[in-house]
């Protein structure tokens, strides 16, 4: 019984191993999808023309960490602009119901961002966004290089410490 029992259990090993995927890490690139900014402007997001590290944080004005989030990155913002070069870009996914609201939200708080819209959630399907907040951190060359979803106090430490580890400006 213990032969059959070692022979069935190197047949599943040596199965599982075969079926493993060896290939290399594929880094995934920015997708290109049009939104339009708060005036209506059409932006392709594979072009966003920032020449440093570009942080995109998917956020809705009825979603509170994600409000949380952007506001406590407000405050650090341009220090981490000087530091490093860095945009931000918050992207929201309010819908033909509650994007009227997006610019009142975003213009009393005074946010520095540019705030993309994606009512019909294109992009935040093509970036592989389930829930929000969702925020990725792309390099100069539009490489996804860190992603982090949710909000908690200190994540935008994490998130500054990953931005450092691109370089300066």
């Amino acid at each position: 019984m213990k032969k059959i029992t070692f022979l069935f259990l190197g047949l599943i090993v040596s199965t599982l191993s075969m079926a493993q995927n060896h290939e290399p890490l594929v880094v995934k690139q920015l997708p290109s999808v049009k939104l339009v900014d708060m005036n209506g402007k059409a932006v392709n997001t594979a072009e966003l023309g920032f020449k440093g590290p570009v942080v995109i944080s998917f956020w809705a004005t009825w979603c509170s960490p994600c409000k949380r989030e952007l506001n406590t990155i407000h405050e650090l913002y341009p220090d981490w602009q000087e530091e490093t070069g860095v945009n931000l870009v918050a992207v929201t996914i309010d819908d033909e119901k509650t994007k009227a609201q997006v610019p009142v939200y975003v213009d009393g708080k005074g946010w520095d961002y540019l705030v993309l819209m994606d009512p019909n959630g294109d992009f935040k399907r093509a970036m592989g966004v389930n829930n929000v907040p969702h925020t990725f951190l792309i390099d100069q060359k539009g490489n996804i290089v860190y992603s982090h979803n949710n909000y908690s106090p200190g994540d935008e430490e994490k998130l500054y410490d990953e931005i450092k580890k691109l370089g300066n400006k």
